[in-house]
This record gives C-alpha cells, sequence and structure tokens, in this order.
C-alpha cells in the first residue's frame, strides 16, 4: 500500500528527497548545539573567568546562534517542501480517483454510494497528505535525533545515559497496544464521517421537500444522530489515542527525576575532586556534561515520542487509505470489449428476453423476460404504473447498466460490443431528474455539442419551446445559472435539457418523463417539432399522461416489469385493459377539469 501511495510522489521526488535532507541538517545542528552549551558550562565551572574565557564564551555563544538559526531556516524549508510533495501529491491521487470515479457504472457508484466517495476523495485524502507530510519530515527527524542523541549522551556518560534505555521497551509496547486497538476504530470514524456526508447531502439536495412538508425538526433529530454517533465514534477512537500523550510524558520525567538525581551526585563528586585535587581522569561529570546530556536524554524521548505520533497518524491514515484503494481497485462493471465496434449504424433496438436485476436490490428481477424490436426512425412511448420499470427499462440502451439475463441490441449490434463512448455519444437521455449545472445557459447548452455555434443552440432551443423564455432574460444565453438550474421553474429546467440534447443530433433520443412539468400545450408543440425534425431518429418518450405520447408509432406498456402490450393508441385501447384504465381515468380527469 505504502509503495503505491508513494508513486503518486514521482513529479515531487525533488521535494520529497530534499526535505528529509533539510531535515536531517536541521537534526544535526540541534544535536551540535547542547555540546556547546556544555562547553560553555563547564568553561565557567572549572575556573575563574578570565579575559580569555569571556572571548571563548562569545564565540562558542555565537556558534551556538548560527547552528540555531540554520537549523530554523532548514526546519521552515524543510516543511515547505514537505508540504508541497504532499499536497502535490495528494492532489494527483485526488484527480486520479476522480477519473476512476467517472468510469463508474450507475451500479458501481451506488455500490459505494455517492456521500461515501465525497469523503474517500476529500477527507480520506486530506488525512493521508497530512500523514505524508508528517512522515517525509518526522520519519527522517526522529530516529536520526534517536541515534545522534545517542551517540552524543553515551559520549558524555555510558551510566547515566543507561537509564532511558528502561523506557523503551515500556513505550514500544505502548505504540504496538495502542496502533493495534485504534486502527479499527479509525475506520469505524471515517464510516460515521460517510453517514453524515449521506445525511447532510440529501437535507441540501431536497430541501424544498422537506421545507413543503415542515419537516425540519424530522431533519434535524436524523442529522442528530448521525452528528452523536460520529462523535461517540470520534471520542472512542481518540482516548485512545490520547493515552499515548500523558504515558510518554511520564517516561520522559521519570527519566529527567533520575538522571538530574544520580547526575547530581557524580558532580558533586567532581566539584569536590577539583577543589582537593583527588578528582582522576574520567571520574565524575561535569555542570556543563550534565545539562548537555539532560538535553540529549529529552531529546532521545521526544524523538521517540515523535515516532509514536507519526505512528498513530499513520494508523488513522491507513484506514483511509485502505478505502481509497478499495475505489481505485474497482473495475468497472461496465467496460469496452477488446475490439470495440466505434460506429453506431443506425437507431433500430431490439430487446432480447431481456431480465435486470440490481445488485443488492429485492430477490425478483425488476425486469422479467422483456422482447421487443424497434426500426430505426420509430416513435415509441412507454407508459405504466409508478414502479412498473420504465426508466430501468431505456438505461440499458445507452447501457448505463447492463442487462443481467437476454442481450439489447443497436443498430443490429449488442450494446456489450461497442465503445462505450461511441455508442453513448449515439443516444441522448433526457432523464426524468433534469440536471443542469452552473454556468451560463450556453454552456450548458454545449454538453450536448462543445462546437455547436450559437445558432445551432437557438435553433434546438426553438424545437423544445425554450427560446421563448431564454430571449425574455437580459443576457439571453449568457444568462448563469445556479447549481442544479434553481434559479428556473421545472419546466424551463425539461426544456433546456431537451434542447440540449437535441444538440447531439443522436441516432436515438429518450425523454424519461422529461415533459411532466410543462402544459399540454407545450407538450405538444414539442412533439410536433420532434415529428418534423427527427425523422430519422429513433424517439422513445416514457410519459405519464397518454395525450404526450398517443401519436407514437407504437406504444409499449409495461406492468411490474414486464412486457404486458405493445401496439398503436387505437389497438391498445381496443385491447389492453392497463392501457384503456389509464386513459378513462385521464380523460375523466380532464372533464373534472
Amino acid at each position: 500500500m505504502i509503495k503505491r501511495l508513494f508513486s503518486y510522489y514521482k513529479n515531487y521526488k525533488i521535494y520529497a528527497i530534499m526535505s528529509p535532507v533539510l531535515m536531517l541538517l536541521e537534526v544535526i545542528a540541534d544535536v551540535a548545539i547542547p555540546m556547546l552549551m556544555g562547553l560553555i558550562l563547564n568553561r565557567v565551572q572549572s575556573k575563574t573567568l578570565g579575559t580569555e574565557d569571556i572571548k571563548y564564551i562569545i564565540l562558542v555563544g555565537c556558534a551556538m546562534v548560527a547552528l540555531a538559526l540554520f537549523a530554523m531556516f532548514c526546519g521552515a524549508y524543510s516543511n515547505r517542501l514537505a508540504a508541497i510533495a504532499s499536497m502535490g501529491a495528494g492532489a494527483e491521487l485526488r484527480e486520479e480517483l476522480f477519473v476512476k470515479i467517472q468510469s463508474f457504472s450507475f451500479a458501481d457508484i451506488d455500490k459505494f454510494s455517492t456521500p461515501s466517495l465525497i469523503t474517500r476523495m476529500t477527507t480520506d485524502v486530506n488525512n493521508l497528505q497530512q500523514s505524508s507530510m508528517t512522515v517525509l519530515r518526522m520519519a527522517i527527524r526522529s530516529p536520526f535525533m534517536f541515534l545522534f542523541a545517542l551517540i552524543a549522551a553515551m559520549m558524555i556518560s555510558v551510566k547515566l545515559a543507561c537509564i532511558f534505555l528502561v523506557a523503551v521497551p515500556i513505550l514500544a509496547i505502548v505504540i504496538v497496544v495502542i496502533m493495534r486497538k485504534a486502527h479499527p476504530r479509525f475506520t469505524k470514524f471515517q464510516g460515521e464521517i460517510d453517514n453524515l456526508n449521506t445525511s447532510v447531502q440529501e437535507n441540501l439536495v431536497n430541501i424544498r421537500v422537506v421545507k413543503t412538508f415542515v419537516r425540519e425538526n424530522h431533519e434535524e433529530e436524523k442529522f442528530k444522530k448521525s452528528n452523536d454517533s460520529l462523535t461517540h465514534t470520534a471520542i472512542n477512537a481518540i482516548k485512545l489515542v490520547i493515552m499515548n500523550m500523558p504515558i510518554m510524558q511520564l517516561i520522559i520525567y521519570a527519566c529527567i527525576i533520575a538522571i538530574l538525581w544520580f547526575g547530581s551526585n557524580l558532580v558533586l563528586d567532581t566539584s569536590i575532586g577539583h577543589v582537593l585535587g583527588t578528582i582522576s581522569e574520567g571520574a565524575g561529570i561535569m555542570s556543563g556534561n550534565l545539562m548537555s546530556l539532560i538535553t540529549y536524554v529529552t531529546q532521545i524521548l521526544m524523538s521517540l515520542m515523535m515516532l509514536s505520533m507519526m505512528f498513530l497518524q499513520f494508523t488513522r491514515a491507513r484506514a483511509s487509505a485502505d478505502r481509497i484503494i478499495e475505489v481505485l481497485d474497482t473495475e468497472p462493471s461496465l467496460t469496452n470489449p477488446a475490439e470495440p465496434i466505434t460506429q453506431v449504424r443506425d437507431g433500430s433496438i431490439e430487446f432480447e428476453n431481456v431480465s435486470f436485476k440490481y445488485s443488492g436490490g429485492t430477490i425478483d428481477d425488476t425486469l422479467k423476460s422483456i422482447n421487443f424490436s424497434i426500426k430505426s426512425g420509430e416513435t415509441i412511448g412507454i407508459i405504466g404504473s409508478t414502479g412498473s420499470a420504465k426508466s430501468t427499462l431505456v438505461q440499458l440502451i445507452p447501457r448505463l447498466y447492463d442487462v443481467t439475463g437476454g442481450s439489447v441490441s443497436v443498430g443490429g449490434v449488442n450494446v456489450k460490443n461497442y465503445d462505450l463512448t461511441v455508442l453513448r455519444d449515439s443516444v441522448a437521455m433526457v432523464l426524468q431528474k433534469n440536471t443542469l449545472f452552473s454556468g451560463t445557459i450556453r454552456e450548458n447548452m454545449k454538453w450536448g455539442d462543445k462546437e455547436a455555434s450559437d445558432e445551432e443552440i437557438i435553433e434546438a432551443l426553438k424545437h423544445a419551446q425554450a427560446w421563448s423564455f431564454v430571449s425574455s432574460f437580459p443576457n439571453g444565453l449568457d444568462t448563469d445559472l445556479s447549481q442544479g438550474g434553481t434559479n428556473l421553474s421545472g419546466g424551463q429546467k425539461q426544456r433546456l435539457c431537451i434542447a440540449r440534447a437535441l444538440l447531439k443530433k443522436p441516432k436515438i433520443i429518450i425523454l424519461d418523463d422529461s415533459t411532466s412539468a410543462v402544459d399540454m400545450a407545450t407538450d405538444a408543440k414539442i412533439m410536433e417539432a420532434f415529428e418534423a425534425e427527427l425523422k430519422d431518429t429513433t424517439t422513445i418518450i416514457i410519459a405519464q399522461r397518454i395525450r404526450s405520447i398517443q401519436t407514437a408509432d407504437r406504444i409499449i406498456v409495461l406492468d411490474e416489469g414486464k412486457l404486458n402490450a405493445m401496439g398503436t393508441h387505437e389497438e391498445l385501447l381496443e385491447s389492453n385493459e392497463i392501457y384503456r384504465d389509464i386513459y378513462i381515468s385521464q380523460q375523466e380527469g380532464v372533464l373534472a377539469q
């Protein structure tokens, strides 16, 4: 996993290498400073200060200041380079995640859920960025600080330096225990973030429905449950991690106290020995050396503490990395064949014994044994009760989902044999949920054809009965749309989406209940424009109103995922009970009005 994640640093090698190098230089300077400090204190302790001694102290003091400034520069610049490397690598990882998600089918996205994918691209990647920035610095600083400070401490006094060795096994045991217990807790914590994001996203996307039904209190309770669960999980994870710091500090201060206790006796022996002239070479210890030793032992133990904190941060990053790798390792369920067909001959469609079931859905198939053929250029209506799988049926044509049984053919070729881009470019689909993006009307229209001229855009808008309101805006095609087109009415959004689909000049166009928010007169004009302008285009219209499809060449009646009947309006009125009941109920509704 680490090797794979560090592959994203290939464009940031210089930064990733120079950051540890500068950190190593900082460590060398930090380790040298206590030694110089010890020299000054030893000179003060050993004799009465004269002019030469003062010069010596000033010279060594200046060296300490220079080393401190050098260490500060190396540390600051190392942090900067580490930030550039980690943030850059994180950006590349996030981009690859985004590209990967773009290749997912609807079924793949359903598997992870949208909020979870958002969390993985944001929070989880941020965790990795912070951890990698820490690793670039601490993975060098802590081990080398430990090594260099240990050598310096041993050079001063092997006996006193050995005191901290008692602390090492204790520290190691604490780190291992906390890491093993923290990983599953942080994994659960990231999952709770997914749940919270789901609650927030669902509420904000559907805020109008929430306010319409006055369900703010209900949504607040839902959010509170998710938020409280996240808080409880976070506390459960963090309360284990925070035990690390007091244990580390307890061990550090215990070691310092022990060194001060034993070291002070050695210093006392040394001072008495100097007075009596009985001090032998190698016996006792100077006060300056004791202060240096305390500093080195502190550096040793602090380096171990930093290592422990780095490992704990790595534990959370590992949970995030697992979730990211899961996305990257997921093979899209819809892929191009080995030798894809790159041209769609025409808009003919054939369903042959098609069955379909959503993954993780009910045991029964959503679509069952569907068989029908559509000639190129035909206009086909689809009607049925809510839940009869009308939208599911048409989503199999551009291969947004793959059939679980049977086959779907377009232009006489199984859709699985086409290049996905070619197939979907040949099929324009106006989904049941109208989606517009933030930007101008012109920018939204160019989703249909990025090279479309203003004249082509206006023509498409006219066919979709949208130019009348677009031309009334002060900025016309340059009118800004808010996210989701919330500054437009439902009918206006539907007509813009239809115009965008027309710009593709597709071989097949599918309208999934996409005129439900327009009045009957406008609906009729749209259908007339389709008949006049899309003679060679296969048109499939899913509708709740029979008036929207009664002029279609044929109409499909779906009932509980099965093809109940197929025929003209007149044929179905005469022979199909479901169609006739729908027609009569709608006629009665019109008369009642």
